[in-house]
């Protein structure tokens, strides 16, 4: 079988953009799947939020319901759209090049919908549905999990939610594989907690992250975000027990300051993360 120059060349060139990819973002060659929530730039469409994300050197997003969808769209993302708006859905992701690895933070009301979310994250390739489920919907819930072999990470808001603490999400992830932990590290420092301890208490069920770091320096003496490295959350120490962990999964950065214009605050949290990553064993 003989190929032309140009096909030769094409082929080389793409080799040569995958290699340089993977240079620029060493954290996937492990399976990390650094991206950004949406919810980061909640006070823009989905696509306005796709267009910062790539910006912030980042290939990945977690959607969250009811943000607008823009870029020539009509309505909100939605786990219960049709597939003819699915289909738009992928097409804009594949517009801007970004891959959606997880979707939330979301509840379902019964099980019906939890059927309808899963044949939702299926459809637009989701590994991570992020909620906070009453306790007593894991009777279908991990059923679910197990058949469409899609995780239900347990997302931990502050203190007094129900999954704020580690031990309430070990007892639920018991129930099966795919069920375990949506980290969210600030949260944790917000509930007065030390991250790399909850980490290590839930070692083997951490599905995924949101991802940042927190100060307390407010007049009331509420946390805000910050850049990386500069606050309370201990990424460094958080790398390396992830790395322990051999963790693969979405880590969603997540950044709830500075609202109207946080993308240079993100790019610079990922130039972070991405040299801490380098430097950790």
């Amino acid at each position: 079988m003989q190929f032309s120059k140009s096909t030769i060349l094409c082929a080389f060139f793409a080799l040569c953009s995958v290699v340089t990819w993977a240079q620029k973002n060493p954290e996937d060659k492990i399976g990390w799947k650094l991206g950004a929530q949406s919810y980061t730039f909640r006070l823009f469409t989905f696509d306005e939020a796709l267009r910062k994300i790539d910006s912030c050197g980042l290939k990945y997003v977690e959607a969250f319901p009811g943000q607008k969808l823009g870029g020539g769209l009509g309505g909100s993302m939605d786990f219960k759209m049709d597939a003819a708006k699915r289909q738009e859905v992928k097409a804009l992701l594949k517009k801007h090049g970004i891959t959606m690895t997880a979707f939330g933070v979301v509840n379902a009301k019964d099980e019906a919908e939890w059927k309808t979310l899963f044949e939702f994250a299926k459809d637009m390739g989701i590994a991570n549905i992020n909620s906070e489920p009453k306790p007593e919907q894991f009777a279908y819930i991990a059923p679910l999990a197990d058949k469409y072999k899609i995780n239900v990470a347990l997302h931990n808001h502050p203190k007094p939610s129900h999954y704020w603490h580690p031990d309430s999400v070990l007892k639920y992830a018991a129930k099966s594989k795919f069920i375990g932990s949506c980290s969210d590290i600030g949260h944790w420092v917000r509930s007065g907690l030390d991250p790399v301890e909850c980490l290590k208490k839930l070692n083997g069920h951490v599905l995924g992250s949101h991802f940042k770091d927190v100060v307390k320096d407010t007049p009331d003496g509420k946390y805000h975000d910050v850049v990386w490295g500069k606050g309370n959350s201990k990424v460094d120490d958080v790398i390396v027990e992830l790395k322990r962990q051999k963790f693969k999964g979405p880590i969603s950065a997540e950044y709830e300051y500075h609202w109207e214009n946080s993308s240079g605050e993100v790019a610079e949290s990922v130039k972070y993360f991405r040299s801490s990553f380098a430097k950790s064993k």
